[in-house]
């Protein structure tokens, strides 16, 4: 199921941004200016579609986003990552120390924020979700992430960290395409200053450790100008 991602911004354009983002990278954004419609979204919104996270400006027109962040912390645990036009350690320090996960000062990369997004997610995932594994039928992969292994066709990958990561990206949306920008968030997000043409050299290695594997196959496709995909039919 689509995660969503509740947007608490005044300012149009940012929020667009960070909604564009979001959706290129899979999430649902969902979008409010004040602060009493985020508290009233997170207190109503059904269990099934309850934003899994919220990305909250300090300064909204109606109320202090740390007033905001302190009310939402009587009835609920999500994770909040706060933004921000000041840089003032105190500031970072109220904001941690009244329950947000991360701090994103204004301007910012809203490719780097939906990064943080991952990482926060990633970390506050239940345990079961770490040991959770699924397939991708077509191209018989399974993935095991309790041991950070992935399985083709039965047998076993040798894979290093990043071509695990990356396959592991691949098959967690097959029949999409993914940008070089998308792999780089969701594979390199620890290595801010690798290239993005990193993401082709361990496709290609990825694609020789597949064919020993199966010599007829080649699940990973190209889509020039746009990405890469795994082959979901």
């Amino acid at each position: 199921m689509p995660v969503t991602i509740l947007i608490v911004e005044d300012e149009l354009a940012i929020a667009d941004s960070i909604a564009y983002a979001l959706r290129t990278d899979g999430f649902v954004p969902r979008h409010v200016s004040l602060g009493a419609q985020a508290l009233q979204a997170m207190r109503e919104s059904d269990p099934a579609t309850l934003p899994a996270l919220v990305v909250l400006d300090v300064g909204l027109p109606d109320m202090n986003g740390f007033e905001v962040c302190r009310q939402l912390r009587q009835f609920c645990n999500a994770p909040v990552i706060f933004l921000t036009a000041r840089s003032d350690e105190i500031d970072r320090i109220v904001g941690l120390e009244i329950g947000a996960d991360d701090y994103v000062t204004k301007p910012f990369s809203p490719r780097e924020l939906v990064a943080r997004i991952r990482v926060v997610l990633r970390r506050l995932a239940p345990p079961g979700a770490a040991t959770a594994a699924f397939s991708v039928p077509a191209a018989r992969f399974e993935i095991r992430e309790a041991e950070a292994r992935i399985l083709y066709r039965a047998q076993a990958l040798e894979l290093t960290r990043y071509e695990y990561l990356l396959l592991k990206a691949l098959c967690e949306r097959p029949g999409h395409v993914l940008s070089r920008a998308q792999l780089m968030d969701r594979v390199w997000a620890d290595a801010p200053d690798t290239l993005d043409r990193t993401v082709d050299a361990h496709v290609r290695s990825l694609r020789a450790k597949l064919r020993l594997v199966d010599p007829a196959d080649d699940p990973i496709q190209t889509h020039r100008g746009m990405g890469y995909s795994l082959a979901g039919t």
